[in-house]
């Protein structure tokens, strides 16, 4: 199944005093990169949801948020009254060692408040109940992400189909021209021999060498056959249930160098015509499939 690895995921749950808010958002990335930012009451479950997001994103850059909103008032940090004292005397006797002059009891007083540990957030850890039901929201919203990735990865299928449907449909206008070309060729090769004929100096087995030589190098019967079977390769691979992104890249390389040598050893304007329209439609191949999982 050919999924994307963009996808984004939300889900919240109702807890006593708090509601907690999870998002989970992936871009496409060579590897996996998982970054994580959680309260620090759930820290402790890091590896879990890493492990989860592991299996069944397996690629990608992801960025899972949660967020824990308090709705009521048992967890409201309350001002350490006791560090506030020891800061602000800390600070006001470190002043006056210092014979700084005035009044500056305001200003100490807001460096106090920046100090570590004023606040406390009066916060338990979750209880078993607590934790599992943020454990299902975190779930639901991993299964958003894969489902929105399926069905992104399905319109990237159907275009995919298109793009590789028209390099086939292309690769077989290349007959229509063959005839042509190799009237062509065969008119200048007779113009070229009856010249070096007429030259008693022309070598004929050497000659002969050469003119098989040039054959063989504008032959373009072989690049056709090989780009045939990577199309067809290339079909058997997106309609696979595996992860197929970096397959289908290098499937997409050998495809290119296909075209590519048939451009270069055609020798025909009409057929670097088409050789052009199958690079453009290669080129929409590659950029989406970047975005394959």
């Amino acid at each position: 199944m050919i999924k994307s690895m963009t996808g984004f995921g939300k889900a919240a749950c109702e807890l006593p005093g708090k509601k907690v808010t999870i998002e989970i958002r992936s871009l496409n990335s060579r590897h996996l990169d998982i970054n994580l930012k959680l309260p620090g009451i759930y820290r402790e479950k890091e590896a879990v949801l890493r492990s989860d997001v592991s299996q069944v994103l397996c690629r990608g850059k992801v960025d899972l948020t949660f967020t824990a909103d308090q709705t009521g008032t048992e967890h409201i940090p309350v001002i350490n009254r006791n560090a506030v004292r020891h800061y602000f005397e800390e600070l006001s006797k470190t002043a006056a060692d210092l014979r700084v002059t005035g009044n500056h009891n305001l200003e100490l007083m807001k460096l106090t408040m920046r100090m570590p540990d004023i606040l406390i957030s009066g916060r338990q850890d979750p209880d078993e109940n607590e934790w599992k039901t943020v454990y299902k929201t975190f779930r639901s919203a991993l299964d958003h992400v894969d489902k929105y990735r399926g069905d992104e990865g399905e319109a990237m299928k159907a275009d995919l189909v298109i793009r590789i449907d028209s390099i086939e449909g292309k690769l077989g206008e290349i007959d229509r021209f063959e005839d042509k070309r190799i009237e062509t060729l065969r008119a200048r090769l007779q113009q070229n021999l009856n010249e070096f004929l007429n030259n008693n100096n022309v070598d004929r087995n050497r000659f002969e060498q050469e003119i098989i030589f040039y054959l063989e190098k504008l032959d373009i019967t072989e690049e056709k056959v090989r780009l045939a079977n990577h199309i067809s390769y290339f079909r058997e691979t997106l309609s696979g249930k595996e992860p197929a992104g970096k397959k289908l890249g290098f499937i997409t390389q050998e495809i290119g160098r296909e075209i590519n040598t048939i451009g270069s050893k055609a020798n025909d304007f009409d057929i670097q015509k088409i050789v052009v329209q199958m690079k453009d439609d290669l080129e929409k191949i590659k950029e989406q499939s970047l975005n394959i999982l």
